[in-house]
């Protein structure tokens, strides 16, 4: 296992975390039976607001982005996904692997509120197969990050 930026960044702050490997599927991105466990999973997603520009939002794997409601956390008129094809020079991460931290460039970071329902949530470590488990708290403090509720009903 190659040792991620997002890894790096987080044991430069001190934050700790915990590993998990998978066998990564188009079809199923987390790869998890565990109900219990995947409703902890949280997939990264990368929009474009109107205004404030790059905007990331982290969401449970199982639910969709509600955009009118990100573009209300975000402060900005109208959000709008990215294309596929920006992903990789915007971000330094490639789709399935992305993750919230250690990207080119720190963006604005919105979670959705049900993060902190968890004692601890997995998200990517920034590449395909490896997730990071680690304290939402922990998460959103060194993303400079904001909870919302921005999935849809």
């Amino acid at each position: 296992m190659t040792k991620t930026n997002a890894l790096r960044q987080l044991e430069s702050a001190g934050i700790g975390y915990a590993l998990r490997e998978y066998t990564y599927s188009d079809d199923d991105p987390c790869a998890c039976d565990d109900p219990a466990q995947r409703e902890r999973m949280f997939k990264t997603l990368v929009t474009r607001g109107e205004k404030r520009g790059i905007l990331v939002f982290c969401i449970p794997v199982d639910q969709e982005l509600d955009l009118k409601k990100c573009a209300a956390a975000a402060g900005d008129k109208r959000v709008e996904m990215i294309h596929l094809k920006e992903l990789l020079p915007l971000t330094g991460y490639v789709h399935g692997g992305c993750s919230p931290v250690g990207m080119k460039k720190k963006f604005p970071t919105v979670f959705d509120e049900t993060a902190l329902l968890y004692e601890r949530i997995y998200v990517s470590a920034g590449q395909r197969g490896l997730q990071m488990e680690l304290a939402p708290e922990d998460l959103i403090r060194f993303t400079d990050g904001a909870c919302a509720d921005v999935t849809k009903a």
